[in-house]
This record gives C-alpha cells, structure tokens and sequence, in this order.
C-alpha cells in the first residue's frame, strides 16, 4: 500500500461516522499530557494539613465518591477544620474531572461542576483542561467510551493484584480531538442529552419517594378510601398471619413447570430469566413445591429474602414455606405491598431476635404478627392505585434506560 493511500486511510479514521455539518476537517491525536495539566496529591503534604469530620461544607473527593454517572456524595469526608490555606494545590473548580488511579474502580470518572466546595484527596487524579484546546465538556464525554479508557488503561496498567497508573501513564493517554469548536457544539449536544437523563431519574426518585409516602399514609390509616357512594369503608380489622394465610406443600408436579428462584428484588421468578444457574436431580425435583401465582414465599433465612411475591406458576425448593390467601376476601396484591412495608419488617425482625442458626423464619413466626385486613374492595383500591404507581415508575425507568442506550449510540459516532 503506499504512503498516500496509508495517510488517506489514517485521515478516514479519524473521522466520525456522526458530525455536525459544518465541520470537514480531519481529528488529531493527541496525548492527554499536551491538553491538560494532570496531577494527584503527595501524600505527606496533604496528610500533614488535613484535618477530617463527619460534618461540614467543604469536601475532600476520596476514590469512593468517584463514579461513571457522576459524584457520590452519600459517604464524604469534610476538611473545614483543616488548613486550607495549605492545600491550594488540592483545590478543584468546575470543569476539573476526576480520575481514579488506583485500586478496584480504577477508570472511573466524574466532572466538577461547583467552585469552593470539594478538594482533591489521595488515589485521585485531577485533569484539568486546556481551555484553549480542549473543552472539558468534551473530555469528559470522551473518557466515558469503555473502548477509550480499556484500550488505555491496559496499555500502561501494572501487573499487581492492585493495579495502579503513574501521572506519566495517564499523561500518555492519546485522545483523537477535533478543533476546539466542534469539541464544544458536541459537547454542547451531548449535555443536553445528559440534561434530560437527569430529569428522568429526578422525576423517577420523586415518584419513588411519593410512593413510599403514601404508602406510610395508607397503612397507617391516615389515607383512606371511600366507597362509590361516597362513605368511608368499614374499620380495619387486624389477624394473625394464619388467620389470612394458608401454609402450602402441593407437590403434585410432573417436574415440567418452571423452576423459580426467590429474589429479593424480583420476588419468585423463572430462573431462566434472571440466568441463575444451579444443577438439581431428577429426584430433587420431584420433592419441589408448586407456586401459584399469587402466592408468597417464605424463605427459610432471614437473609435470603424474607417474604415474597410470586407472579409466576412454578414450583421452587421444599425448603421454602409457600402462604396462599384463606379465602377469596384476601387480596395478594394488597399485601405484596404491605409485607414490604418498614413497620412489617421491623416487627418480623423483633419476632427472629435470639434465634439461632441465621435467624430462621417459620410459618409459625409468620402466623403470630398480626396483619391488617381492610375489606376486600378497599384492599383492592389501595393496591390498584399503588400498582399504577408503579407503573408510572416503571415507564420513566424504561424512558432513563432508552435515554442512555441513545447516549451510547451517540458516543460511539460522534467520537472517534
């Protein structure tokens, strides 16, 4: 191949398949090290000014509070107590992105967007672009490819069960940038599209919160329903869990039913689903008990996942109790939410207190912490308004997701 042809294949490749109309000309490659200042902290000076608290303003970014979506700021260390005044250095302003080094989440990235508030701590690196070269919108875009940071990263990683990069490592990182226009009107786009996942997932958390609010209000009784003709509904009565809940053991399978793993997340489903992998016998199987759909699932242990809903036929292993509604007045979905509920948990816990071998929850335990039992029309109220609740949560979940999946797709053709 000659020269010519090997310069007009390298100029291709350093175009993007997706590009802003007005802009034509080729990207270039540079190291990291010639657009930003890159640099960590040495750990004596910091360690010898820095004063931690559990409470304050001012925030030291630890490698924990460094995540792929942004800063995680539920666990902080803050430093108002310390001599700032020695710490200039470790100072960070909008646009600085942070970079993890060293250890497990080694790659990870999150951008500055508020002065006066956060400093540098140990094992992160601040990136500080070149304004006149490189936005840092953008570089902060371009560190969120996987493909960029994996090729990189295994370029330079050491060989350590504690991998670790140098400044000079990440100095060497080559970047393939457009001019600094086109850098910005991407970034510019692609903030927007940030923007909108930011308010779905506000929008989402929002509708969780008012869900578990009102939930708190229902079954404490402070919310209640009326009747179509406009009256309150009968007080609620309060039973025993036996009184309300059968214990099931129906093996009367041919082993051709689905065999379900009880999750905490996802309640009882297929394990062909969630990909949950574990050999039985022929023999093991035959001794499985059938879930109905509406069922609920005790689990032996605590700790593997209390109570559950089923909404799937099934059956599952024999070391699960199975509860199944008494009667028709019953409602499942009413106490699939319920049995969720903090107040329930916390009186199951009470009940397992002093109990041996990983706190074991019977049937028995189950049938001595008394439950509510609305009549059936507003059982069925509550739970259709909260099913609807979670339908709508459901929706901008899939919207956030969708959102995300376009992000991807953007990032892998408008960069290059």
């Amino acid at each position: 191949m000659s020269n010519k042809a090997t310069l007009a294949q390298k100029k291709k490749s350093l175009t993007p398949k997706l590009r802003f109309k007005e802009f034509t000309s080729s990207w270039e490659t540079k190291k990291l090290g010639d657009l930003s200042d890159i640099s960590k902290l040495a750990g004596y000076e910091y360690t010898k000014h820095i004063v931690y608290s559990d409470t304050g303003k001012i925030i030291a970014l630890r490698a924990l509070n460094i995540k792929r979506n942004g800063l995680d700021l539920r666990d902080v260390k803050y430093i108002d107590s310390s001599d700032l005044t020695k710490l200039n250095r470790s100072k960070l302003y909008i646009g600085d992105l942070m970079f993890t080094y060293i250890g497990a989440n080694i790659g990870d990235v999150a951008l500055i967007n508020e002065n006066e508030r956060f400093y540098l701590a140990p094992n992160v690196a601040r990136i500080r672009a070149d304004k006149a070269r490189m936005d840092y919108y953008f570089i902060h875009q371009y560190f969120n490819i996987p493909s960029f940071l994996n090729q990189e990263i295994s370029r330079f990683i050491a060989s350590s069960s504690q991998p670790a990069l140098s400044m000079e490592s990440i100095r060497k990182f080559e970047v393939s940038i457009p001019t600094l226009p086109e850098q910005q009107k991407i970034a510019s786009f692609l903030s927007a599209v940030d923007e909108k996942i930011q308010q779905l997932t506000r929008k989402k958390e929002l509708l969780e919160q008012y869900k578990k609010g009102v939930m708190q209000q229902f079954f404490s009784g402070k919310l209640r329903f009326k009747d179509e003709n406009a009256k309150p509904y009968p007080k609620w009565h309060w039973k025993n869990g036996n009184e309300l809940f059968d214990s099931i053991s129906d093996k009367n399978h041919n082993s051709d039913l689905p065999i379900l793993a009880i999750t905490q997340d996802q309640g009882a489903v297929p394990r062909d689903m969630i990909n949950y992998q574990m050999s039985v016998t022929d023999n093991s199987i035959a001794s499985y008990k059938v879930v109905q759909k509406g069922d609920f699932i005790i689990s032996l242990r605590s700790f593997q996942g209390g109570i559950e809903y089923s909404n799937y036929k099934g059956i599952c292993s024999p070391a699960y109790n199975i509860l199944r509604p008494c009667s028709e007045d019953v409602y499942s979905d009413f106490y699939r939410y319920y049995l969720k509920t903090s107040k329930y948990i916390m009186q199951l816990q009470r009940n397992l207190e002093g109990i041996r071998d990983g706190k074991m929850i019977s049937y028995k335990y189950f049938s001595e912490i008394k439950l509510p039992f609305p009549s059936k029309d507003e059982q069925q109220k509550i739970a259709g308004f909260l099913t609807a609740l979670d339908t709508k949560i459901e929706k901008v979940g899939a919207q956030i997701d969708k959102t995300q999946d376009f992000k991807k797709g953007l990032l892998q053709q408008m960069f290059v």
